[in-house]
């Protein structure tokens, strides 16, 4: 891709670049290309949680990992924001607070304790979790801090049942090498998860609290992918680095990725809890179609003449005049004592089925900050003028836009729910169409299964973090860091340009070089000289085989892998016996090498199978052929190797040779 020439970084940094066209309209997704990714410029960072593989929880003594739907007792809490250090509330937690939103706890008296209830204070700091998390800031070449101070990160969505989660900063100023250059790491974080979610309608929110305040690692890397797909490709990276540690939770939900996006003239929005790095591209080519729309939706308000300051929009209790319609929602609404508000957005007709990401309108921008904000999570929760079709009739929507002051030019936007309800939504739809006329708002926003994002809340700010007092500093001597630093495995990537040296197959390479036995094949080929490539297929792809055949998941001891491997370097067993080997011990539980093969059973296991097809008929000699080798080797199989029993059947037997 043509990088930015030296002059156009000065213009940028000057702040004298050409101001970005907005008509430019984005391709489909499989079309665009890097150039058209520079010409908007797309940019991303990423946030990667990552639980770490520790026997308790990070600030109590209950055991991590032990997941289960079971409970034995709820609790409710309502969350409140408080203010910071600096005497300032937190945007989001002002938004939360809102919500009015009751927060129920399943709780297990097996998982949890009152440290997580915010009954008891926290324990010490989990050593074995913060020794990982300073082993893989080591792996980033991060500056390691001297000293570990405990901060509180406020969370007002409920998903902590004391409002917020304990984090600390082990490193800072890391690397990830990236096609000949690097990407920076801003910090690694040490922190506690969060609870699971497991239900949100209304103003109630259902919580499990099984894997709250487990350990994690937090990545945060600098924003400078400049294509979707270096998003993901990076985000692969961070997985493959903490997974080679062998030291770090595998499976659904121990990895999340926070995926930050932003495009010239935008701001940074983040997507939260992508639990798949195969979703990157197009969640992220989605939001980049998004902020640059909605920069284009502002221009065209400002050729409206509508700016933040001249926005203008109307409220109105139209109940009355609705209560005969037929359309359903709302029909149900009234009947059930509930209110219709109407939101008058002057200037902004046509305006909200203004395109924001594929398939996806500005309308859905208003209806998702209704859904969240005011809780009216049954769709539709809105309807507008600027979309008729299905909803009033005709003559209703024109006794709406009479009664509402709204003239052509203008759009109509109804809600409704009870009075709190329906009154919160009006103020949000007024909301969110002002912001509209100042640009991109920063917010937190949620993937979604089609590609697409919709909102989750207000971006947070600085003012949600505060000093923990319950907690000391921590220091961090150079002498651990030195001892860490020592018993560190190589980067995964020097690993595979190893393995492609040795001319192990290409299928291996990269499930090795983060495999649990990379360290016990590196000695089992520098220290006793077996086989690469015999060494390498078994550790990798013997126990997929295993697995294929219905045999547990389990992974095989490393000793008993190095027991069958050594006796196979030692001619005890042929490469053919590796595997049947593992398969003895994976079905019997115990380990069996069998004995080699010798030249008179072969010889007469090749005979008996000579005489077993003497009768048949055959139309080409290679078939005899191929019928005897299945008959020897299924007979001896894995206690010698199939070229030796092929070439006595060629010498023994020439007229069946192929």
């Amino acid at each position: 891709m043509p990088m930015p020439s030296s002059q156009e970084y000065v213009e940028e940094a000057a702040g004298t670049a050409p101001e970005p066209d907005y008509s430019y309209r984005f391709k489909p997704f499989q079309e665009m290309t890097p150039e058209d990714y520079r010409l908007v410029g797309f940019k991303s960072g990423l946030e990667v949680h990552q639980q770490l593989l520790t026997g308790k929880k990070l600030f109590c003594r209950c055991p991590a990992g032990q997941y289960s739907d079971h409970y034995d007792a709820e609790i409710m809490r309502h969350m409140r924001p408080t203010l910071s250090e600096l005497g300032e509330y937190d945007g989001t937690a002002l938004m939360e607070f809102k919500t009015r939103k009751e927060i129920i706890y399943h709780i297990n008296r097996d998982t949890v304790c009152t440290y997580e209830m915010d009954d008891t204070p926290p324990f010490e700091l989990n050593e074995e979790a913060l020794e990982i998390a300073l082993s893989i800031g080591l792996l980033y070449g991060c500056s390691m801090v001297d000293e570990i101070h405990i901060a509180r990160k406020q969370y007002l969505d409920g998903s902590i049942p004391t409002g917020f989660q304990r984090t600390t900063i082990v490193g800072v100023n890391g690397r990830i090498p990236y096609k000949g250059r690097t990407i920076g790491v801003v910090q690694l974080g040490l922190e506690e998860d969060a609870c699971r979610e497991v239900a949100d309608v209304g103003h109630r929110r259902y919580y499990l609290t099984d894997r709250l305040g487990m350990p994690l690692i937090e990545t945060v890397t600098a924003a400078e992918m400049i294509t979707p797909q270096e998003v993901a490709e990076v985000g692969e990276i961070i997985r493959r680095l903490a997974r080679s540690t062998g030291k770090v939770r595998t499976g659904i939900g121990a990895a999340r990725q926070d995926v930050n996006v932003s495009v010239t003239g935008g701001t940074r929005v983040e997507i939260k809890g992508v639990s798949r790095i195969p979703y990157i591209p197009l969640l992220t080519y989605n939001e980049a179609m998004r902020q640059w729309n909605l920069l284009g939706l502002r221009e065209e308000l400002r050729k409206r003449g509508i700016t933040p300051d001249t926005f203008r929009s109307r409220t109105e209790d139209l109940s009355r005049i609705l209560r005969k319609t037929r359309y359903e929602p709302i029909h149900n609404a009234i009947s059930g004592g509930k209110v219709v508000k109407c939101v008058t957005l002057y200037g902004f007709g046509g305006l909200l089925r203004w395109q924001t990401q594929t398939d996806t309108y500005f309308s859905r921008e208003i209806s998702d900050r209704v859904r969240v904000v005011a809780c009216l999570t049954t769709l539709p929760n809105i309807i507008h003028s600027d979309a008729l079709a299905e909803t009033l009739s005709t003559a209703e929507w024109r006794n709406v836009k009479k009664a509402a002051g709204a003239g052509e030019d203008d759009t109509v936007v109804l809600v409704w729910g009870d009075v709190a309800d329906a009154e919160t939504g009006a103020k949000e739809i007024a909301i969110r169409a002002h912001e509209a006329a100042t640009g991109i708002p920063s917010e937190t926003r949620q993937a979604l299964s089609d590609g697409t994002n919709g909102f989750e809340r207000i971006l947070p700010g600085p003012d949600r973090m505060y000093p923990d007092t319950d907690l000391p500093p921590k220091r961090i001597k150079g002498e651990r860091l030195e001892g860490i630093r020592a018993t560190l495995p190589p980067p995964f990537w020097e690993r595979e340009e190893w393995y492609r040296s040795l001319g192990i197959p290409a299928d291996v390479i990269r499930p090795l070089a983060i495999s649990p036995y990379a360290g016990l094949f590196e000695r089992l080929v520098r220290e006793k000289r077996i086989n690469p490539t015999a060494a390498a297929v078994a550790l990798i792809q013997y126990p997929k085989r295993l697995r294929k055949k219905g045999f547990p998941a389990v992974t095989i001891d490393g000793s008993v892998m190095e027991l069958i491997l050594d006796a196979c370097s030692r001619g005890i067993i042929p490469r053919e016996g590796i595997y049947r080997s593992l398969e003895h011990y994976t079905r019997e539980g115990r380990l069996e090498i069998p004995l080699r093969c010798t030249e008179d059973d072969m010889a007469a296991a090749v005979r008996a199978a000579f005489d077993d097809t003497r009768e048949m008929k055959f139309t080409a000699p290679e078939k005899r052929f191929r019928i005897i080798m299945g008959i020897v080797m299924r007979k001896i199989s894995g206690s010698i190797e199939g070229r030796r029993v092929a070439d006595f059947v060629r010498q023994l037997f020439p007229e069946v040779k192929p």
